[in-house]
């Protein structure tokens, strides 16, 4: 629940309740009750989150608290009333307390519940009935990591332990997100969220730690008698970057016995396919012939459909049998295990032990079916059904050239690399079951047979099982072309040299001759826009070259095909139609960059180029040889900005045609480049300080030159007046070495707001924000704790301090010792006069309680905050007192 200002008879009785608590506060800070606790939350939309706090308290002692305050991290506070109490075995109260916070912006927030106080006589706490028991859990909230919710802890920490026994305990932790999660041990903290002084851990014959991929506390083994606290962390991870932190703290009582825990059977983690039932039985045996319960916990029983079921089967003395059964669904595919924890705990009169086993349930989506390979004398189309399992976010598709044969096991999913498959690229949607490759842009080799594998991919990256493997060679070209090279550059009388290798493959006797070929040619790179340029008779097929000229071969790229006609008188056709290939002429893509360009070496065409020969022009507009290279890509460094150079590259490759190797040379198009700096410098990072005192915002940034750029030479500061509007320019700060701005307000303007900051460098490049930083109002309303109403002239009539005058309505109420409502005003100013409400009559000296919720502005709106204390009234001396 949200807090709010609900005027009515339940919000009296809460003020009674809190009123009745803080009279009875010197008895409380004798009572102990604390035993463990942790806090997670649940986030509801953007800023906003569901946090609950979770105490196990003792059901024996006076001070089970009806509500607890909690510290967001943002410098405000909540009041949080009790939502449900369960009692449990050992002793134990489970407790939860539910809010609703809105908190300023992207940030990292420590959340912090603490309460008066630990149980008395902890071995390993000093003093520990003094001990303020608190918890906290890190909330970070950044638009990088996204929607994030904190783990669920499903196995209360509510177990008994026995010296010389293991003793082990699992949170049982299931994160609903499907984040990976890591645990260690921790310290217990008191006042603050603040280590505890002389804090030591509960002495141990061998070792104490947590597993960090379980997340089993094992304690081997308890060394004496006694209660102590321990503490653990449990850490979320999202693609490797830590994403937030629970920590439970616990207490474990230790005791003298002769009793054995039950032993669980040995468990072996399990994966399956979406929609495969799985089902087995445990059976946990006991040395001393105790009754033994059963219970399991984690993920399977968490989820929203199709949970899991644990089931007694059999039980005697010494042994119980249980029955594991899960109908997994494709809801259930996710990419982290689901961890099952089983606890084994018997039934002795002496003192019940536990044995805590885990294991892991993997559930990996089907495979697409159906995968098909068609191919034409250019690129391999491939198609597959639809898979319907799941939230399929789209496709990989993999290639390799030859067969692997790839079978895998039960736990493989996606495709490993040890098969020679490689990522070649992806459709996004579960409809787009269509891949087309002709090796993007570049061409396939005809005579190699290409493999392809696909997997369907999941939101969280989890991919499924392969598909069928499906193989297929180009259909081999005819003519198969050979060379398209560039032999002279000139807008009006440039020339492309192209050449096919000798037609061999086809029935002379169906097709004697003579032959034409059909030169076909287009601008677009668009195989539907070619256009027939030349026909060229020939008796002997060995004549295979021909030269595009005149042509504008400072334009680029064309693209060019080939096609052989059978030319005998009366029986005149094309021959093998729909088998001739496309190539294009080599050109040069050239990016920009500070003091280099960078060369994307550009082509399509059936064969492969092993090395690339870069040509530069020199002064005497020719061109020398600076380097070679195997990749496609250039970088060409050490330019100077606003001078212009121009390339050209000639490609060294070979082909197979029919088991003959053709080697092939070929010189690409002419283009320039102007290096220059485009490129943005790197974000600053931004710290805002909020100074109360002054009215104003620090604001202080880092100097992208010190580590990721050399140019900056100012920075431009945004600003919005809340989380909802959009960031508005505010000023510009110059030079670079200048990181800090004061950002001074008007009297009654609050302070809270977001900032960023960019850096802009000597070209007028801008970088992106940097993250975005928002600060709320500073809590400057305060409201005193002595009050003398005795006609002095002095403090006569009781004002609140309004620092900064940004609130407007209160809600205060004064209550007698009796609880009585003796004032209430919604004045921020208060002026009370120290008179009963609707009376003239003045209250007696005496301590008086007050509830006051403030209504402050907040970078979210108005928001209330609850301020309670003591007021002590002096109201002797004045002539005309009364009391009632």
């Amino acid at each position: 629940m949200r807090l709010t200002g609900i005027y009515n008879f339940a919000r009296m009785k809460k003020y009674v309740s809190i009123f009745t608590g803080l009279l009875l506060w010197p008895v409380m800070l004798l009572a102990t009750h604390n035993r463990a606790g942790e806090i997670t939350f649940r986030q509801i939309s953007g800023y906003t989150y569901e946090v609950t706090v979770t105490t196990f308290t003792y059901t024996l002692s006076a001070a089970n608290r009806s509500q607890l305050t909690v510290e967001w991290g943002d410098n405000t506070s909540s009041v949080v009333g009790l939502d449900s109490r369960i009692e449990l075995p050992n002793y134990y109260f489970y407790n939860t307390y539910t809010a609703t916070h809105t908190f300023p912006g992207p940030g990292i927030y420590q959340i912090i519940m603490q309460d008066p106080n630990r149980n008395y006589g902890i071995k390993n706490i000093p003093n520990s009935v003094d001990v303020i028991f608190s918890i906290k859990t890190t909330l970070i909230i950044s638009p990088e990591i996204g929607n994030n919710s904190t783990p669920r802890l499903l196995n209360y920490p509510i177990d008994k332990a026995a010296r010389g026994h293991i003793f082990i305990h699992n949170p049982a932790a299931f994160d609903p997100d499907g984040d990976s999660l890591s645990y260690k041990l921790a310290i217990c903290t008191e006042q603050d969220g603040k280590i505890i002084e002389n804090y030591v851990l509960p002495a141990y014959s061998d070792t104490l730690y947590v597993d960090p991929v379980t997340g089993d506390l094992v304690w081997n083994t308890p060394a004496d008698t006694g209660k102590y606290n321990v503490a653990m962390n449990i850490e979320e991870w999202r693609k490797g970057v830590k994403i937030g932190n629970i920590t439970r703290d616990m207490q474990i009582d230790v005791y003298e016995s002769d009793n054995n825990p039950p032993v669980n059977p040995p468990l072996t983690d399990i994966c399956v396919t979406a929609g495969t039932l799985v089902e087995f039985q445990v059976t946990t045996t006991d040395a001393d012939n105790d009754s033994i319960i059963l219970t399991m916990f984690g993920g399977p029983f968490a989820v929203g459909s199709s949970p899991a079921t644990f089931t007694r089967l059999a039980s005697g003395k010494g042994f119980a049998t249980y029955n594991f059964r899960w109908q997994t669904t494709c809801d259930h595919i996710r990419k982290q295990p689901y961890q099952v924890t089983l606890k084994a705990e018997d039934v002795n009169v002496d003192i019940s032990l536990v044995d805590i086993d885990n294991f892991n349930i993997v559930v990996l989506a089907p495979g697409p079916e159906n995968l098909q390979a068609t191919a034409t004398s250019t690129e391999i189309d491939l198609t597959w059904d639809q898979s319907d399992c799941g939230a399929v976010a789209g496709y990989h598709i993999y290639r390799r050239e030859g067969s692997y044969g790839f079978d895998p096991d039960s736990c493989e999913n996606g495709v490993p690399a040890y098969t020679g498959f490689v990522k070649i690229g992806s459709t996004m949607g579960k409809t787009s079951t269509f891949y087309a490759d002709d090796n993007n842009g570049e061409g396939l080799v005809q005579g190699i047979s290409y493999c392809y594998m696909v997997t369907a991919y999941y939101p969280d990256g989890s991919e499924s099982f392969v598909s069928n493997e499906a193989c297929n060679s180009l259909v081999p070209g005819f003519p198969a072309i050979l060379n398209v090279s560039v032999t002279n550059v000139n807008a009006t009388t440039g020339s492309i040299y192209l050449a096919w290798a000798k037609p061999r493959n086809f029935d002379a006797g169906s097709a004697p001759g003579p032959y034409v070929f059909r030169i076909y040619r287009t601008e677009t790179m668009d195989p539907d826009d070619f256009v027939l340029i030349d026909s060229v008779l020939t008796a002997d097929l060995n004549d295979t070259t021909y030269i595009d000229s005149p042509l504008n071969t400072v334009m680029f790229p064309y693209l060019y095909r080939v096609t052989m006609i059978n030319n005998t008188p009366g029986n005149r056709f094309e021959m093998r139609p729909g088998e001739s290939e496309i190539a294009s002429s080599l050109y040069i893509e050239i990016t920009p960059d500070d003091n280099q360009l960078r060369l994307d070496i550009r082509k399509k065409a059936p064969w492969i180029n092993d090395r690339y020969v870069i040509y530069r022009q020199n002064a005497s507009m020719g061109f020398d040889s600076i380097d070679t290279s195997e990749d496609n890509i250039y970088i060409d460094s050490g330019l100077m900005n606003g001078v212009t150079y121009c390339y050209q590259v000639k490609s060294i490759g070979w082909r197979p045609i029919e088991g003959v190797i053709f080697d092939n040379a070929n010189l690409s198009h002419v283009n320039c480049g102007t290096p220059a700096d485009i490129t943005p410098p790197c974000p600053p990072s931004l710290t805002v300080d909020s100074r109360c005192d002054s009215s104003m915002n620090i604001l202080t940034w880092t100097n992208p030159n010190n580590t990721c750029a050399d140019d900056v030479i100012r920075y431009n500061i945004y600003y919005a007046p809340d989380i909802a509007s959009p960031l508005d320019s505010l000023t510009s700060v110059s030079p670079d070495t200048d990181t800090v701005y004061y950002h001074k307000f008007a009297e009654g303007i609050t302070l809270a707001g977001c900032y960023a900051v960019t850096a802009i460098d000597s070209f007028g490049n801008e970088s992106a924000y940097s993250a975005r930083i928002c600060v709320d109002d500073c809590p400057l309303y305060e409201l005193p704790n002595v009050f003398t109403p005795n006609g002095d002239g002095v403090n006569d009539i009781y004002y609140s301090s309004n620092l900064n005058n940004v609130v407007d309505k209160v809600d205060m109420k004064i209550f007698n010792r009796y609880g009585q409502l003796v004032y209430e005003t919604d004045d921020p100013a208060i002026s009370w006069e120290g008179k009963y409400r609707n009376s003239d009559n003045r209250v007696a000296s005496g301590v008086y309680y007050y509830i006051c919720d403030v209504y402050e502005p907040r970078i979210s709106g108005i928001e209330i905050r609850t301020l309670v204390g003591f007021i002590h009234v002096y109201a002797e001396g004045y002539a005309g007192e009364t009391t009632k």
